[in-house]
């Protein structure tokens, strides 16, 4: 009952032999604040935009709508791509500014029958009704894309972040509020893997390739424990004099149904997920244990991922490989990647020189395909530079390649730097390497890569002449 403004809650209740009773409450400010617990319960308050609450209901109006009369309606779900350093470098309050404007964007693109949410994060949805064509949503995830793209002036710093977009249409891609929102994630991460800053619609295949990563993921988990992990060698020549001074070590895995799963297909998602460390761990250690009984002094190369590098305790897991298999640390040789140093940090440095310390040799693996090869260079002392692949590749098929083998190779020497070529296949690259300059070469002309079985048979074997 209301009341010039005020709301009334009317009780009516008997009264023992005197008839009955009514009583009149106000009861507008609490059915108020009751309204406006409601409200928030249901927005973020960050931005003032729907969350996740409030986006499954608006959802499950339109997919009402798409069954009564046919509406269509689309789910475009979007990830900040480039968002995480601005708060790890500028700080939160600096994150939380930016996400309102990036909310205060994606309004400005919508209908007002649409509805933008934040549902944790830096991840928004748009619920588009009223999709009449493809082409529309199609529209709409190219202006997102545009827009959350452009730079943003906040507190006097200009920031640069982007927008990834998955798009799921109902009724094609799902009739359900899960499976629109499953699906149109499925198509996000789709659009990730193809560079970000881009949008993609959801096909039946992401679905089907998504169960066999998953699948691949949990046997993954399972592989350490079963020991289907192997380790291959390959062995590395000195050209001067060629002999073979070490090897390199290289996993793969043997599934029980799958067969040789490359390492290509499972260390990225290894490195994705997390268990690249323990995985990592598992090389190491296993690898000192394998080189221990070749003959001294050759060595043993193992790759350290960027994760491993995070990792506290990366030092003191060498020296526990070394000393449990009773390897010299001047026999041990860690290859990192450009990645290691791509955020370069004192941290990363310490534990670079740290290892040096223990007479653990460090080389640059993959140099010169990365941007700032030259600037990590005078950041630590490497003991060795490996020449990607590419460029050995590079001497049969274009002029410069040689001119780029002799700069490198050149600069390893004034540095008191090992070079060594990867990927050498053919007695033509062979010499022509070695009369540019390089110490060492590693490829298929040499060996490839040996189970750890074969390694001392190989090792015996009188290797003069290549």
């Amino acid at each position: 009952m209301t009341l010039q403004g005020h709301l009334l809650e009317v009780s009516l209740y008997p009264v023992e032999n005197k008839g009955w009773a009514i009583t009149f409450e106000d009861v507008t400010t609490r059915r108020a604040a009751e309204v406006r617990a409601d409200e928030i319960a249901r927005q973020d308050p960050l931005t003032g935009l729907p969350n996740r609450l409030l986006l499954h209901e608006r959802l499950k109006e339109a997919l009402g709508r798409l069954h009564r009369n046919g509406e269509a309606c689309a789910v475009l779900l979007i990830d900040l791509d480039r968002f995480k350093p601005v708060n790890d470098t500028l700080g939160h309050p600096m994150g939380d500014a930016l996400l309102s404007k990036v909310a205060d964007r994606l309004r400005s693109t919508v209908r007002p029958t649409d509805t933008v949410a934040r549902i944790g994060g830096d991840e928004f949805v748009i619920l588009q009704t009223g999709v009449r064509e493809a082409s529309d949503t199609q529209a709409l995830a190219r202006r997102i894309v545009d827009l959350v793209g452009r730079t943003y002036m906040v507190d006097g710093h200009l920031l640069s972040i982007g927008a990834s977009v998955g798009v799921a249409l109902a009724p094609n891609d799902g009739a359900d509020v899960d499976k629109l929102l499953k699906n149109a994630d499925l198509a996000l991460y789709r659009a990730k893997l193809d560079g970000r800053a881009t949008y993609r619609f959801f096909e039946p295949e992401m679905d089907a390739r998504m169960q066999m990563r998953r699948q691949l993921e949990l046997d993954m988990r399972q592989a350490l424990a079963r020991r289907e992990f192997q380790l291959h060698y390959q062995p590395q020549l000195q050209l001067e004099g060629n002999r073979l001074i070490g090897c390199e070590a290289l996993i793969r895995w043997q599934h029980p149904v799958r067969g040789m799963v490359s390492p290509l297909d499972f260390i990225p998602l290894a490195e994705e997920i997390g268990l690249i460390v323990p995985i990592g761990e598992w090389v190491m250690r296993q690898a000192c244990r394998d080189a221990v009984t070749w003959p001294a002094p050759l060595s043993v190369a193992v790759n350290v991922s960027p994760a491993q590098f995070k990792s506290e305790r990366l030092v003191e897991m060498v020296m526990s490989a070394l000393s449990a298999s009773g390897l010299p640390a001047t026999r041990l040789e860690v290859e990192i990647t450009e990645g290691v140093l791509l955020h370069e940090s004192e941290k990363t440095l310490q534990t670079l020189h740290r290892l040096r310390e223990l007479g653990v040799r460090v080389s640059m693996d993959d140099f010169g395909t990365g941007y700032s090869s030259l600037s990590y260079l005078r950041s630590f002392p490497f003991d060795k530079i490996k020449i990607d692949r590419s460029f050995v590749k590079d001497l049969s098929d274009k002029r410069d390649g040689e001119a780029i083998i002799r700069a490198i190779a050149g600069l390893g020497k004034s540095l008191g730097m090992t070079t060594v070529a990867e990927g050498v296949e053919t007695p033509d690259q062979m010499e022509r390497i070695r009369a540019e300059g390089c110490t060492d070469v590693q490829g298929y002309l040499i060996s490839r890569p040996v189970p750890a079985s074969e390694v001392l048979k190989f090792l015996s074997a009188e290797r003069s002449t290549y």
